[in-house]
């Protein structure tokens, strides 16, 4: 007797899922609430526009977010 799996288009093909470790996982969390500071500090009038992209790329630099790889 022979034993065939049937698997679907997506998972022939899916690529292995991406492990984060606990480094990339708290750079995540810690991008994502300095971005929220800096926002609130934009919106607010505390840093200008051109202040807060500046400071963002710097933010990026520091924390390295692996998702903003896709951005």
């Amino acid at each position: 007797m022979q034993v065939t799996t049937i698997t679907s288009p997506a998972e022939a093909h899916s690529p292995a899922a991406h492990q984060l470790t606990n480094k990339q996982i708290y750079d995540e969390i810690n991008y994502f609430r300095a971005t929220l500071l800096i926002k609130k500090m934009r919106d607010a009038g505390l840093i200008t526009p051109d202040e807060y992209e500046r400071i963002e790329e710097e933010i990026r630099r520091i924390f390295i977010p692996f998702l903003a790889e896709i951005l």
